[in-house]
Parts: C-alpha cells; structure tokens; sequence
C-alpha cells in the first residue's frame, strides 16, 4: 500500500507501449556492434554445413562472396576469418603462408568489399597435426617458441588486407610479438585484438568440430583461462593493454558477464565478446525442438552481453539478428 504523502510509483508507467518501451530503452544492440565468424575451408565451390551449428557453413574461397554480401545487406560490417587447411603439420605452417586460406579470404573479401572490416583470428590449432595452439616440446606447449609464429601469421594478415588481427593462442607476451613485428613490418596502422580473457570452456564444442581444431591429447587448460578466476582475467586484460592491444576481449560471453561487466568498470579500450559455438548452438538445438523462441532467446542473449559492457560482439547470430533490428527499426 502506498503510504499517504509519497508519490504514487508505479514503474509500470514506462512499460505500458513499445513506443514507450523503446523510448526509454537502456541498451541499445545495433548490427554495426556485430561481427560475424566465417570458417573457411580448402577447396573450390564449397558451402558445407556445419552438423553442430545449424545455419553455419564452412566456405571455400571462391564462394564467400555470397555469404559476405548478404551479411553487407543485413548492416554486419565486420567478419572475422578462420581457417581450415587441407594439410597439417606439427608447426602448422599453412597458418603463416602468404598462399594460406585467411590471406586469401581476406584478399578476396577486400577486393568485393573494401569496407568490411576483416579480422583474422591468430592461433595454430586449426592448423597443427596435433590440435594444440602453439608449437610442442615434451607434450607441452612451448610459449616462447610459438611466439614467432604467431607474430608471422599476423604480419602475413596485415599484408593481405586485415584491418584486425585477433591473437587467440594465450601465450603469453602474444600481443607484444604480434605488435612489434607489425610495426616493424610498416604495419603500424593494423589494430591488435587481443582474447585477453579466454577461458577453458566447454561451450567451444562445436567449434572444434567446426574447425576440425580438437587436441590429438590432453586438453588447453595449461594456457587458457580457469573459469572460476575473474581477478586473474583482470590481470590478463592489464597485461594485453600494457602490450599495446587496441581492443580486448572477453570469451565466451554468457557464463563471464560479470568479467565483461568488471573489465568495463577497469578499463577504457573497446571490449569485444565472444558469443561462442555452444552457446549458439544450445539456443538453436532448443529452438528446434520447439523449447524456446529463437529470436527471442538469442535477442535477450545479444542484448544482456551488451548491457554487461561489450562493445562489440562476436556471434553466429550477426546475420539473422542484423536482419531481425532491421524489421524492427
């Protein structure tokens, strides 16, 4: 009961219309905040689908053109770009060749779409024999050994075309290797987005069958993150900014808002957030037994990451939910 003399609060008031709704709105998800991952594969006319992630294809080189026009039409302006090598080896060297599938995708993408911003995922493990992300000596990743060979690939995305590269390895001291060869290499102009906070999750799934990137043995929690530390995340994104990156990263995203939230209270730079694999593909497997509202859910999802401080996003969704602020707009 409202007490006699105080205002009659009614928080109802500003819920009661979607113009209203919307006219108070906090959080605002826009298709310009979203970026959307492409696998791109050996081979010509290729558009394979992915089993583990409904409505995801992997493209050969020469078919992404499609894809990356109606992600254009939709409002995404932004992709970032995995590879999937025919063959593989121990210091997994396709990801460092000039001739390799991310400098060609990027090249391609540039010449049709020269204002799409491309970002080029840094990382050895889609192409080692061995699944790991970095080069091994005695069953460990070595750390200062895998240093050059990241620095290697990032350079060779830079000369391609990249606007971003985005180091995903978790070693340590990555992002300083990575910007020192850059700006030695007279690409001082290439933006370093660093996983500065990737945790050992178990909703990237389906992204290892997606990328065929599943460690051979053993697992990555000797290098990324334990999912009960958010003080130490802290300390992995003050030590990417301290290296020079340009914009950090939290991922996945839903089971760590809070270390998206505590980053954005710290510090200052852009932060991005990985939507990953699993957790597309729980609200899809969901949506396909007829347990949730597609749109709905992976609306709610995008805007919660948003709201938590992420600036931009990094989701399987970017097309469908570009598409659906459209209708809505």
């Amino acid at each position: 009961m409202i007490e006699k003399g105080n205002p009659d609060v009614r928080l109802r008031r500003l819920r009661r219309s979607e113009t209203i709704r919307r006219l108070v709105n906090e959080t605002d998800l826009q298709a310009s905040r979203l970026v959307a991952p492409i696998f791109v594969r050996f081979g010509t006319n290729v558009v394979e689908p992915i089993e583990a992630m409904p409505g995801v294809h992997r493209y050969s080189v020469d078919q992404l053109g499609g894809y990356v026009n109606r992600l254009w039409e939709a409002g995404v302006r932004a992709v970032l770009l995995f590879g999937i090598p025919e063959s593989k080896d121990e210091l997994g060297t396709q990801a460092y060749s000039s001739d390799g599938l991310v400098p060609r995708a990027t090249a391609e993408i540039k010449s049709r779409f020269p204002s799409m911003a491309v970002a080029a995922d840094v990382c050895l493990c889609e192409y080692t024999s061995h699944g790991h992300c970095g080069v091994l000596k005695g069953g460990e990743v070595d750390n200062d050994k895998t240093l050059p060979l990241l620095a290697k690939a990032a350079v060779e995305y830079a000369r391609a075309g990249a606007d971003i590269v985005a180091p995903s390895a978790m070693m340590d001291r990555q992002v300083a290797a990575i910007r020192t060869a850059l700006d030695d290499s007279g690409l001082p102009e290439t933006i370093v987005m660093g996983y500065s906070a990737k945790f050992a999750s178990s909703f990237y799934g389906p992204f290892r069958e997606a990328a065929g990137s599943t460690p051979s043995f053993g697992d990555r929690r000797a290098y990324q993150m334990n999912g009960a530390n958010s003080r130490e995340a802290m300390r992995e994104i003050e030590g990417d900014v301290g290296e020079g990156a340009d914009v950090i990263m939290v991922k996945p995203a839903l089971p760590y808002l809070d270390v998206i939230a505590e980053a954005r209270s710290r510090f200052d730079l852009p932060i991005a957030a990985y939507n990953v694999s699993g957790e597309y593909s729980m609200i899809k497997a969901a949506s396909l037994n007829g347990w949730l509202d597609e749109r709905r859910a992976a609306m709610e999802v995008l805007t919660s990451i948003r709201r938590a401080g992420a600036d931009i996003i990094i989701t399987y969704f970017a097309e469908q939910a570009a598409n659906w602020l459209k209708e809505t707009s």
